[in-house]
């Protein structure tokens, strides 16, 4: 299967180890994740304002992209560039003026016609059946015990989430899948403090303190999300956590694509090197990975 995929901003920073986890996750399940032509920043945070259609276009000229090609559905897997890439879509598919209005402007532009369906990795695994990943585990997560964490995007608001905004069981569902154990946290669905993370980084360490924090003394060994912004709040701030909150332990954060590349035993495509609290000690206490594999990509001389 082949399938345009949208990677946006983050995938090609910070969060370089997701997009190279996914697309070697997705390979082993014949899913061929083709990077879509052209594509621009999402825009990052969808509209709140009905009048309001200038922060639509990079989201609409995205989907144009996916039509040029002669497709009908884009893939996504930050949780920010599935939001707002699937509420201008729905925007513009029920208001049919305000679709003429976006393409009027961007008259240089092919005129969308609303063919596109957005989708979430996440939503392309569930479709395929955890079943069928779980045939694709040769290295079972046997002992690692995960806290799933949704935030706020991934699953509200519920119109546009891609499970239950209450309960959610996705994640839970692949992990287990992949052969590891998971905790309930209620923290789950906390905000981890957003964009406030660059003008209230005191704000995000106390928010980031509490789900980890419940997370650790309920028995997890590690976080598992699908957000850039919400991987850098919970694990690159945990060195403001521990400033904060000296009796602070640090647990590492995983991006889900990087425990299915561990468990698909596809050990020098798990893009850990840009995890800001190691794994690696958690992963060789649960011999779940062999250090020598792994020099090429943690660059140990």
């Amino acid at each position: 299967m082949k399938i345009p995929y949208f990677p946006g901003c983050s995938l090609k920073t910070i969060g370089e180890g997701f997009e190279k986890s996914a697309i070697a996750s997705a390979a082993v399940l014949d899913i061929e994740l083709e990077e879509l032509p052209r594509w621009v920043c999402c825009g990052t945070v969808s509209s709140l304002t009905t009048d309001d259609l200038m922060h639509h276009l990079a989201p609409v000229r995205n989907l144009i992209r996916v039509e040029d090609i002669n497709e009908t559905r884009l893939v996504t897997l930050c949780s920010v560039c599935y939001s707002t890439l699937k509420r201008s879509n729905a925007l513009v598919k029920n208001d049919p003026e305000k679709l003429k209005t976006i393409n009027q402007f961007m008259y240089r532009e092919n005129d969308y016609q609303g063919n596109v369906k957005v989708l979430h990795f996440l939503e392309l695994l569930r479709e395929m059946g955890f079943d069928k990943i779980k045939e694709k585990v040769i290295k079972p997560l046997k002992g690692l015990t995960l806290s799933p964490y949704y935030g706020c995007l991934l699953v509200r608001p519920k119109e546009f989430g891609i499970d239950d905004p209450e309960n959610p069981t996705i994640l839970q569902n692949l992990v287990k899948a992949l052969g590891a154990d998971v905790i309930d946290n209620p923290y789950q669905l906390k905000c981890c403090g957003s964009y406030h993370t660059v003008d209230k980084p005191n704000l995000v360490a106390d928010l980031a303190y509490k789900i980890l924090t419940y997370a650790r003394n309920s028995g997890a060994d590690a976080l598992v999300l699908s957000c850039p912004l919400c991987a850098f709040n919970l694990d690159n701030r945990q060195r403001e956590i521990k400033r904060q909150y000296p009796d602070f332990i640090e647990i590492p954060i995983f991006y889900f694509t990087q425990l299915m590349a561990l468990a698909f035993g596809l050990d020098e495509d798990l893009g850990l090197e840009l995890n800001y609290i190691d794994p690696m000690p958690l992963l060789k206490e649960k011999l779940l990975i062999d250090p020598t594999s792994l020099i090429k990509e943690l660059k140990i001389e």
